[in-house]
């Protein structure tokens, strides 16, 4: 037995197919068939039944697949603290971004990394959290910089907070809601599109507890998209106004091109950034680089 037999294992119980399983590992569907029948015979136990033409693990080949997995990772990990040894360089990065952080890390990071550490490969991936943690579990994502409360507390994730950032309404600075000097209500701010990133569960209540029931975003919110800096773009051009943090908003609104909206009553509310990573993987070296950079720049 050993972990080529386990994976092949591990192959048939993902697939749920032999057929599919060889495909995976680039061998023939009867080298896998023998490769399983090794591991049964060193196991001294059926470990999957052939029902038709469906295949089902049995109880104890349930149980070896818990534990399969874990030694298949645990030595993917060996070889990976190995690399780096050898190797003596920092690694890559493998980064999934949330619309917050994307927004204020992307572009700087990328050209820090440029400059700073060349030899590093950096992949960036911006899009949903609820995608992202999956990635990172199938080791597909060495980490996540998300909101906090977008990520269910679990033990296989290590969740380190970095910062909280204040959110606000953001509009033009001519915008009509403006011109009166005076905090207006969220039933005049209905009367122009809302635009938004999409918002965790705890920001919705949050929202309906301050303004009511008006103030759910899935009424409320009129555009949707995970780049803020498309949205604001479009706050810029039109009388939209942005729910959102404004770390991004900063420099429009500091060249007098965009303006937080008063609003009563104010608006209490802040996003909580973390570096979201797997317990008991080996972190690559250039991991720290990260770590510092994000807690530096997202600030307000």
């Amino acid at each position: 037995m050993n972990l080529r037999h386990l994976e092949h294992l591990l192959a048939v119980a993902d697939t749920g197919s032999f057929s599919r399983a060889a495909e995976q590992h680039h061998i023939t569907q009867s080298a896998l068939s023998r490769s399983i029948q090794t591991l049964e015979d060193a196991l001294d136990a059926r470990l999957i039944d052939r029902v038709g033409k469906r295949n089902e693990l049995t109880p104890f080949g349930q149980a070896v697949v818990q534990r399969a997995r874990r030694m298949v990772l645990d030595a993917a990990e060996l070889r990976r603290s190995a690399e780096f040894l050898r190797e003596g360089h920092m690694g890559s990065l493998r980064i999934g971004l949330g619309s917050g952080p994307s927004a204020m890390l992307m572009r700087p990071f990328l050209g820090y990394m440029a400059r700073t550490f060349p030899g590093v490969e950096v992949s960036i991936s911006p899009g949903a959290t609820e995608l992202q943690v999956p990635q990172l579990r199938q080791r597909a994502l060495d980490a996540l910089v998300v909101d906090v409360h977008r990520v269910a507390p679990a033990a296989d994730l290590v969740i380190e907070v970095l910062s909280d950032m204040r959110a606000g309404f953001i509009c033009r600075h001519d915008h009509p809601l403006r011109q009166s000097g005076a905090a207006v209500s969220f039933a005049e701010m209905r009367r122009y599109p809302l635009a938004s990133t999409p918002l965790s569960a705890e920001v919705s209540r949050g929202l309906i507890a301050r303004y009511g029931a008006r103030a759910d975003p899935r009424q409320a919110v009129t555009l949707r998209c995970d780049d803020i800096h498309s949205l604001l773009d479009t706050v810029r051009e039109s009388d939209a106004i942005f729910l959102g943090i404004l770390g991004p908003a900063w420099p429009d609104i500091r060249a007098g091109r965009l303006a937080e909206l008063a609003v009563r009553p104010a608006l209490d509310a802040s996003a909580r950034f973390a570096l979201v990573t797997l317990a008991d993987r080996t972190e690559a070296p250039a991991m720290a680089i990260l770590r510092r950079f994000a807690a530096e720049r997202l600030r307000d």
